[in-house]
């Protein structure tokens, strides 16, 4: 018997002995499905965007998420990071605006080619 038949007689009457404990096991399997695809990927995420920003220190090379690149002047108490753009400019952006993909494109090291 195929799913939709399942529904299909449930919504008659005709199946309830059958489909009664189907539906708690059809349920559970979908929340099951969608924490491990959907939840949990996303909290794993967040703990490695938090974690890399708890490890930011001066001279390291960032983007924001705006698309600012710099290099950390200085790590402040208050959430925030002096970043210089270009020699002698700074500017006051809070942690959070890092994107820690963006930046370690730029810092991966750049795939050498052989032309032979």
């Amino acid at each position: 018997m195929n799913l939709l038949n399942v529904f299909l007689m449930m919504g008659q009457g005709g199946a309830q002995g059958q489909g009664a404990g189907f539906m708690p096991i059809f349920l559970g399997l979908m929340i099951l499905v969608f924490w491990l695809f959907m939840i949990r990927p996303q909290a794993k995420k967040q703990k490695q965007q938090k974690e890399y920003l708890n490890n930011l220190t001066k001279g390291d090379k960032v983007v924001t998420i705006a698309g600012i690149h710099g290099t950390i002047n200085k790590v402040n108490d208050d959430g925030t990071i002096s970043l210089e753009t270009s020699p002698g400019s700074y500017l006051k952006v809070e942690k959070s605006t890092i994107s820690m993909e963006w930046t370690a494109a730029i810092n991966k090291p750049a795939a050498t080619t052989d032309s032979k």
